[in-house]
């Protein structure tokens, strides 16, 4: 059985912000009335057509403005000062505000619980620790309502952090009832995978790097600020740092040779996201993250909110450290998904995130197009020693069960099983939009991509597929979006971009239905 894969970026430069034109300033207004207007308006149709009740208060996540004039208003909610955990929704509009539609969680019947606890923070804090099964642990409560995938309960949230046995960071949120004490829910809040590696990617390759005080670091100021340090997360680990800013020798034996491949692979998803969607940084408001490198010796790369950060694990003697360039989109596309549609990770949704960032991570490996790592549509390959991409691999799209637990076809047993198996019927849904069914040869890497229903598929294009997806999660999937939703979210961003008759829609219908999604 396959191994399973992670999560990271830094901080900001805001310069271009600081200087415009007069009429650059009226296009901005301008912008700004125009959002405005359709948060006041969707704030309006949230009160009648989303369980807005007495209580309640909105939060703006995120607006998308189309050219149409539509808006979509992504928001969440909070119950008396306190976060309702699911609670999420979009309002959908009309040019002028019109409503059209709610994605995500209505809670029609209102809120009507009580919001004093009677379990104390301590006792959760202590329940919550004792749920998880890793060392090292810490936990931090907090008060909030939770209606993800349930009736709506008063919780304590406990994010508990720790390490695993092979040392790779572990986080889990634990929801404990704050009036009877029992564990409601959980699921992780440090994003990660586990794979075994190959070579040092990228080459000689440029690097935005900054000089400070005689040296120079691996900071990016035209990325939002992006760095990466050397050695374990931690408030004193030092940024890579180097003399005459000729970095790395393409071997481990520099420890800033894995330092230049994270470096590379986040300047090239953020670039990525920013040349085909107009996306600035994760949470599209220009500021970087941070990337920790050697971060320890297991073969594990990871996401987590918390930190705003990506950690990168440094492999073992069959691996190299995981810093391949398809690994850090992959890992910085989990930061896109939570600062969007905030997939829940577990069950269904969990399965979706994942696969967001195969998704992802393998565009912009398509996008960087580099001749050291060619481009596939395989996750992972180029961390083995051992490199053999038609069976060393993480995932793969066209046939996912060739990692021996990835699921090729949606069933009703998808929402449990491990969220990296259950990514597979997404990954099989792009990989047959992308390039449709059947056997082909694609850069040297021979595919065979099955149907589940018998079907013959006709792609639609790699880049036309991940622009509907795209807009799919931004747009339409909230925290708690399954198989079903997504399928809906898709032809609904199909219909936008391409009209309600279009091959693009009737694609996209088929290659739902093609692994078992109707």
């Amino acid at each position: 059985m396959k191994p399973t894969l992670a999560s990271a970026l830094a901080l900001g430069c805001v310069s271009a912000a600081l200087v415009a034109t007069a009429g650059n300033s009226q296009a901005a207004d301008t912008t700004h009335d125009v959002r405005g207007d359709s948060i006041a308006s969707a704030r309006s149709n949230a009160e009648q057509y989303a369980g807005v009740g007495r209580g309640q208060d909105l939060r703006v996540k995120d607006t998308v403005l189309d050219k149409d004039g539509g808006s979509h208003v992504r928001f969440t909610r909070t119950f008396r000062g306190l976060e309702v955990v699911g609670g999420d929704f979009v309002v959908h509009q009309a040019q002028g505000g019109r409503f059209e539609s709610v994605s995500g969680s209505k809670l029609t019947q209102g809120l009507h619980l009580a919001t004093t606890p009677t379990v104390s923070a301590q006792r959760a804090a202590t329940k919550a620790a004792h749920a998880v099964d890793f060392a090292g642990r810490k936990s931090s409560p907090e008060l909030v309502v939770l209606a993800a995938h349930r009736a709506p309960a008063l919780a304590w949230r406990v994010d508990v952090t720790g390490r695993n046995a092979d040392g790779s960071p572990a986080g889990e949120y634990v929801f404990v009832d704050a009036r009877k004490g029992g564990v409601l829910a959980s699921w992780p809040s440090v994003l990660e995978d586990t794979g075994t590696g190959t070579g040092l990617f990228t080459g000689t390759v440029p690097l935005e790097t900054t000089l400070t005080g005689g040296q120079y670091t691996m900071v990016d100021a035209s990325r939002g600020g992006t760095a990466t340090y050397n050695g374990p997360y931690g408030t004193s680990t030092p940024l890579f740092t180097d003399a005459d800013n000729v970095w790395g020798n393409g071997s481990t034996s520099s420890a800033q040779t894995a330092g230049v491949d994270a470096h590379y692979g986040i300047a090239k998803t953020w670039d990525f996201y920013k040349n085909t969607y107009g996306r600035n940084g994760i949470a599209n408001d220009g500021k970087g993250a941070r990337s920790f490198v050697h971060d320890g010796a297991y073969v594990n790369a990871s996401w987590s909110d918390s930190c705003f950060c990506m950690r990168y694990g440094d492999g073992d003697a069959t691996t190299y450290p995981l810093v391949a360039l398809d690994v850090a989109g992959h890992e910085m596309s989990h930061g896109v998904t939570s600062r969007t549609a905030g997939l829940t990770y577990r069950g269904e949704s969990g399965g979706l995130n994942e696969a967001n960032s195969d998704i992802f991570g393998t565009m912009v490996e398509w996008y960087a197009n580099m001749a050291g790592d060619t481009p596939d549509y395989v996750i992972g390959e180029q961390i083995y020693r051992a490199y053999n991409p038609a069976t060393n691999y993480i995932r793969r799209m066209d046939k996912p069960s060739m990692d021996g637990g990835s699921q090729d076809c949606w069933s009703t047993a998808t929402k449990r099983v491990d969220v990296h198996y259950s990514s597979g019927p997404a990954n099989h849904y792009f990989y047959l939009l992308s390039e449709g069914s059947g056997a082909k040869t694609i850069n040297g890497i021979a595919y065979n991509s099955p149907t589940c229903n018998g079907s013959t598929i006709t792609g639609i294009g790699r880049d036309a597929a991940a622009k509907i997806w795209y807009r799919a999660l931004t747009v339409y999937m909230t925290s708690n979006t399954n198989y079903a939703g997504a399928r809906v979210a898709n032809v609904n961003a199909a219909t936008d971009l391409y009209g309600a008759t279009s091959t693009q829609v009737a694609a996209v219908k088929a290659a739902w239905s093609a692994v078992s999604v109707n």
